[in-house]
C-alpha cells in the first residue's frame, strides 16, 4: 500500500471510529475541531488521488448533485404500521391477548421510545451501505440513498466483520431538539424559513431533491429493528438483536429496555412520560414489542399490523384553536416578540392560552391574521407556538397584522435594523422590561465596574421597587440595601437566624455603597459603553470618545455624523441615533450626571475630524438613493448648505451635473418631511461641530496613525489594557495577532508564540522600556 493510500485508510478509520463513539456510544473521543481537521485532510488527499476515493468514505456525506426525482423502492418485507393504545386498559388488553394465545404469564417485552421522525430502511451488502428508502405506504417507498449518506449517524460501512451477506436495518431519522432549536434560531436571525417542528424538519430534509441541502440539516438516526437478513442467524430475541446492531455501528436508543407483563409496560410508559420533557428528542409515545421471535411468529399479524407489538401514545402535542389577538412582549435585551392570545385549548395535557409567533417575518410567512383558526404545538417545556393557519377558517375581512411603532412598556420607538428579523425597543435605559439587563451591563467590570452588584441583588432591587433605572443606583443608601435584603429574605423564607436575633450583617452593603461611589469617577468611553447602546461595544465606545471627546456633544448629534468615526457604518450610527432620540434615555443620562457621575477625560473633538466635515461627505452619509461620492461632490459644489439644497427646484440638480433619474430620486427623497428635517438638523450640527474642531494635530496625537501594534507577554509598569489604551490614544490600532501588516510588537516577560511569529516575519520588536520611553516622549506616559 502506498503512503497516500495508507494515510487515507488511517484517516477513514479514525473518522469512522469518531462517528461511532459520538453517535452510538455517546462518548466522543476527539474534539470537533480535530474531527474537522482530519476530514479536511482526507478531502485533500482524495481530491489529489481520485483513484483512491470510495463511496463509503466519510467525505461522501457532503451531498451530491440534485437527482430531480426519487425512484421507487419495493420493500422485500413490508414496513407495517403499529396499532395504537391510548389508555392503560388497552395496554392490559394487548398483554392479555398475548398471554392467552401463548399460554404465558407476564411475557417479556422489548420497550423503546416512539421517536417522532421518519421511518426508513437501510440495505447493506457485504457490510457496505448500498440503498436507503422511506417507509412510503409500507409496501413501496422512495429511494433517498444520496440523502441518507449525509446523515453521520448512519454507518456507511459496518463495524466488526461477522456481518450478514445482506442486511436490512429499520429505524427512524429524526432531528434532535437542541439542533432543531438552533436551526430555527439561525433561520429567524437570517430571515429564513423556520421548521414547523422536528418531525417536519426530518421528513422535509430527507425529501430534498438536492442532497447538499440535506447535508446542512442536523439529522440523527436510531435503529429499532431489522427486515431482510441473509447469511447469518439472528439471536432469539429482539433486545439481543438491538445489541448486535449496536456492535455493527448503529445507534440504538439508550432508553430501550426489557420489562415483563402489563404492569412493566405501564411503568415504562409513566417513566418515559416523566422524562419526556428532558429527552434530547421528540417522542409521541412508546413502543412495546414481544421480545422473543418465536412468540412473535406465533402471534402473527392482523390486517397491516403485528399482533405482538403496539404503540402507546402520549397526549397530542398539536391542537386547533382560534387566534383572538397579538400582543408585543419586550424581552430583557429589548427584542419585541409577537405573542398570540388564543382561545384556551388543551395541548399535551396543559391548557394553552398564549403562543409565540417569533417575529414579524414569521407572522408574514404564516400569514397569520386576527380571528384565524390556527394549529398550536407544545412540545415538552418549549414555549407553545403557532405552526400553521387553517385557511378555511378565515373571515373574509381579516386584516394583515402590522408591528406597532411604540414600545408597550415605555413608549420608546420600536426599530428594526436593515437585514435583521428582530424588532427592538430603543429605550434601553428607560424601559422597565430591559431594566435588569441594563443594570447588569452598566455595573459590569469593563463598564462602570460596580463590584458586588450581582444578578441576585439586581433582581431584588428592581422587584422590590428600589431602582427603576441605572440612575437610581446613585440614590441608594445603606438603609435601602439593608431593608431590601431583609424584605427579600422574608419573601424567600431565608432569613438567617442571626438576623432574627437582631444581628444584621452590613459589611456587604457598606462595600457595595463604596463601589457605587467609586464608579462615579469614570471615563467617557466607559460611560458610553455602560449605556448599553445596541452595537456599541468597548472599541466603538472608545472611538466615539476619542473622535468627539465630549458627552454633551455626542448626545445631541444626528445619526449621520456618527459615520465620521472609522468603522462606524450606517447600522451602528442609526442604533446610536435611535438610542439618543428617546426622551427616556436622555432623561436617565441627565439623572446620572445629576447623581454625581463625572467624566474626567472629556476633551475637544479630534483634529482628524476637521477635514471630514464637508457638505459632500454629509450627503453621502445620509444614504440618499443614487447619491454617490461623485454626485455628492457635484451637489456640494452647487449648493453649499442644506438650506440651498432644499430651496432648489429639481432641474437645478440636473444643472449641477446629476443625471435626470438621480435628480428625481433626490427630489423625491427631499419631499419627505422627515428627510428634509434630518438634512437640516444634520447640516446645522455639522457646521457647529466644524467650528469647535481644532484644525491641527497637537502633542503626540496621531503619531501612530495607520500603524498596527501587537502586545504579548507580561508588562510590569502598566497592564495590557492600559498599554493598549495609550497606544490607541496615539492613533495605533492594537491587534490580537501578528501578521505581515503588523508595524511593531511590544514584548513583555514570558512572551510566547506572537514573539516567535514577529521574529519569523521580521517585524520590529519593542521591549517594555522602549514602550515607556515612547509614551513619555509623546505625553501619554503612565
Amino acid at each position: 500500500m502506498s503512503d497516500n493510500a495508507a494515510r487515507i485508510a488511517e484517516l477513514r478509520k479514525r473518522l469512522e471510529d469518531a462517528n461511532y463513539r459520538y453517535y452510538v456510544l455517546d462518548d466522543p473521543s476527539i474534539a470537533d475541531a480535530e474531527y474537522d481537521r482530519l476530514l479536511r485532510e482526507l478531502e485533500s488527499l482524495e481530491a489529489a488521488h481520485p483513484d483512491l476515493r470510495s463511496p463509503d468514505s466519510p467525505t461522501q456525506r457532503v451531498g451530491t448533485a440534485p437527482s430531480g426525482t426519487f425512484a421507487e423502492v419495493r420493500h422485500a418485507i413490508p414496513m407495517l404500521s403499529l396499532g395504537n393504545a391510548f389508555s392503560d386498559q388497552e395496554v392490559r388488553d394487548f398483554v392479555g391477548r398475548i398471554e392467552e394465545r401463548l399460554d404465558r404469564r407476564e411475557p417479556r417485552f422489548s420497550v423503546e421510545p416512539k421517536l417522532d421522525g421518519l421511518a426508513i430502511s437501510l440495505r447493506y451488502e457485504q457490510g457496505r451501505f448500498v440503498q436507503g428508502a422511506t417507509r412510503g405506504d409500507g409496501a413501496t417507498g422512495e429511494d433517498v440513498t444520496a440523502n441518507l449518506r449525509t446523515v453521520k449517524a448512519i454507518p456507511l460501512h459496518l463495524r466488526g466483520g461477522d456481518w450478514p451477506d445482506e442486511l436490512e436495518v429499520r429505524g427512524e431519522v429524526y432531528m434532535p431538539l437542541e439542533a432543531f432549536r438552533g436551526y430555527n434560531e439561525r433561520a429567524l436571525k437570517d430571515g429564513g424559513k423556520v421548521l414547523a417542528n422536528p418531525r417536519n424538519g426530518a421528513a422535509g430534509s430527507l425529501r430534498q431533491l438536492d442532497p447538499r441541502i440535506t447535508a446542512q440539516r442536523p439529522l440523527a438516526f436510531y435503529a429499532y429493528g431489522v427486515g431482510v437478513v441473509e447469511g447469518i442467524e439472528l439471536p432469539s430475541t429482539h433486545s439481543q438483536t438491538l445489541a448486535l446492531l449496536k456492535q455493527w455501528g448503529f445507534p440504538v436508543s439508550a432508553e430501550s429496555n426489557v420489562v415483563a407483563g402489563a404492569e412493566g409496560l405501564l411503568g415504562y410508559y409513566r417513566a418515559m412520560g416523566d422524562k419526556r420533557d428532558r429527552l434530547p428528542f421528540d417522542i409521541d409515545g412508546v413502543v412495546y414489542k414481544l421480545d422473543d421471535y418465536e412468540g412473535q411468529r406465533e402471534m402473527g399479524f392482523v390486517s397491516r399490523a403485528p399482533r405482538w407489538a403496539i404503540a402507546h401514545k402520549f397526549p397530542a402535542q398539536e391542537q386547533q384553536t382560534r387566534l383572538v389577538g397579538i400582543d408585543i412582549q419586550i424581552g430583557r435585551t429589548g427584542a419585541a416578540t409577537p405573542v398570540a392570545r388564543l382561545e384556551p385549548v388543551q395541548v399535551a395535557g396543559v391548557v394553552v392560552t398564549n403562543a409565540t409567533l417569533h417575529n414579524a417575518d414569521q407572522i408574514a410567512r404564516l400569514d397569520v391574521r386576527l380571528g384565524d383558526t390556527v394549529i398550536v404545538r407544545r412540545a415538552g417545556d418549549v414555549i407553545p407556538e403557532i405552526v400553521r393557519v387553517v385557511p378555511e377558517g378565515r373571515a373574509a375581512d381579516a386584516a394583515v397584522w402590522q408591528m406597532p411603532t411604540q414600545c408597550p412598556v415605555c413608549g420608546s420607538e420600536i426599530v428594526r435594523e436593515e437585514g435583521e428579523a428582530v424588532w427592538r425597543c430603543s429605550g434601553e435605559l428607560s424601559c422597565a422590561a430591559q431594566r435588569n439587563e441594563a443594570i447588569r451591563h452598566f455595573a459590569s467590570r469593563r463598564a462602570m465596574d460596580i463590584e458586588g452588584l450581582g444578578e441576585r441583588f439586581i433582581e431584588d432591587l428592581g422587584a422590590l421597587g428600589y431602582v427603576t433605572s441605572v440612575a437610581d443606583l446613585y440614590r441608594l443608601t445603606l438603609d435601602d440595601l439593608l431593608e431590601m435584603k431583609r424584605r427579600a429574605d422574608e419573601r424567600d423564607g431565608t432569613t438567617p437566624e442571626t438576623a432574627k436575633a437582631g444581628k444584621v450583617a452590613s459589611k456587604w452593603a457598606e462595600n457595595l455603597i463604596a463601589a457605587i461611589d467609586r464608579s462615579r469617577d469614570t471615563t467617557l468611553e466607559r460611560f458610553l459603553f455602560a449605556l448599553g447602546i445596541e452595537h456599541v461595544g468597548e472599541s466603538t465606545a472608545k472611538a466615539l470618545a476619542h473622535w468627539f471627546g465630549d458627552l454633551s456633544l455626542i448626545r445631541r448629534l444626528p445619526w449621520p455624523l456618527f459615520k465620521r468615526v472609522p468603522d462606524v457604518g450606517g447600522e451602528v450610527a442609526r442604533a446610536i441615533g435611535h438610542f439618543l432620540d428617546q426622551p427616556g434615555n436622555q432623561r436617565v443620562i441627565d439623572e446620572l450626571l445629576a447623581g454625581g457621575v463625572v467624566l474626567r477625560d472629556q476633551h475637544a473633538p479630534s483634529p482628524k475630524l476637521h477635514g471630514a466635515l464637508g457638505f459632500a461627505t454629509l450627503l453621502v452619509d445620509l444614504e440618499i438613493p443614487k447619491i454617490t461620492k461623485v454626485r455628492a461632490e457635484q451637489l456640494a459644489a452647487a449648493f453649499s448648505t442644506a438650506t440651498a439644497l432644499l430651496d432648489a427646484p429639481q432641474h437645478h440638480f440636473v444643472s449641477a451635473g446629476l443625471p435626470a433619474e438621480t435628480a428625481k430620486a433626490l427630489a423625491d427623497w427631499l419631499a419627505d418631511d422627515r428627510h428634509a428635517q434630518l438634512l437640516s438638523t444634520a447640516d446645522a450640527a455639522r457646521q457647529a461641530l466644524s467650528a469647535i474642531t481644532p484644525a491641527a494635530v497637537t502633542g503626540g496625537a496621531g503619531v501612530l496613525d495607520g500603524q498596527t501594534a501587537v502586545l504579548t507577554g507580561t508588562l510590569t509598569a502598566l497592564t495590557r489594557d492600559e498599554a493598549k489604551a495609550r497606544l490607541e490614544t496615539l492613533g495605533a490600532k492594537v491587534a490580537g495577532s501578528v501578521s505581515k501588516k503588523t508595524s511593531f510588537v511590544v514584548a513583555g516577560e514570558a512572551a510566547g508564540s506572537k514573539l516567535d511569529k514577529a521574529q519569523e516575519l521580521g517585524v520590529e520588536i519593542w521591549d517594555e522600556a522602549r514602550l515607556l520611553q515612547f509614551l513619555a516622549e509623546h505625553g501619554v506616559a503612565p
